[in-house]
């Protein structure tokens, strides 16, 4: 743990701001206190990503988190709410090692959004953008939840980050 990081009681937590882009695009940003490279490890290594994907609000548990994080290969991750299970599924559309993500969300069809997630660091610190390409306006409309979850997920992924060693490969 760093100084200056969890515990410090100046430490104020990072907003999570969301923006509607257009009638088919969300963009959700925040500011992390970690490098681009670790940040990026947090949504590329499932073990990682397992521990804070998941809005604890929601009262929902991840059983699997599979990630072929590369060009073509495919994600699915399985959940369990309310007595049955679900899935998200997808494949990698752009992997660009501390600097972009993007992937297909296939479960509701072939018109899924399209999810990009770029990384920026910033004086040792990464401002992360997420945008959300649906494919129509109402698409979006149904699915204006997600970035209000995305605000306790990233709160999440700052817990993480403390815990994680900051230096090294």
């Amino acid at each position: 743990m760093d100084a200056g990081r969890k515990g410090d009681p100046g430490r104020v937590p990072n907003a999570t701001t969301a923006t509607r882009k257009s009638d088919r695009e969300m963009t959700v940003t925040r500011t992390f206190d970690a490098p681009a490279r670790i940040v990026f490890e947090a949504w590329t290594r499932p073990e990682l990503f397992r521990r804070w994907w998941v809005p604890k609000s929601m009262g929902m548990n991840l059983l699997s988190c599979e990630m072929d994080v590369r060009v073509g290969g495919g994600y699915r991750l399985v959940f369990a709410h309310g007595g049955g299970e679900f899935a998200f599924f997808g494949k990698y559309l752009e992997v660009t090692p501390w600097s972009r993500l993007s992937w297909t969300n296939e479960e509701g069809g072939e018109n899924g959004p399209i999810t990009t997630v770029t990384f920026e660091e910033r004086d040792g610190k990464t401002y992360l953008s997420l945008s959300e390409l649906h494919a129509s306006k109402q698409s979006l409309d149904d699915n204006l939840g997600f970035a209000e979850g995305l605000r306790e997920t990233f709160g999440q992924l700052d817990e993480l980050l403390d815990e994680l060693p900051l230096r090294g490969s």
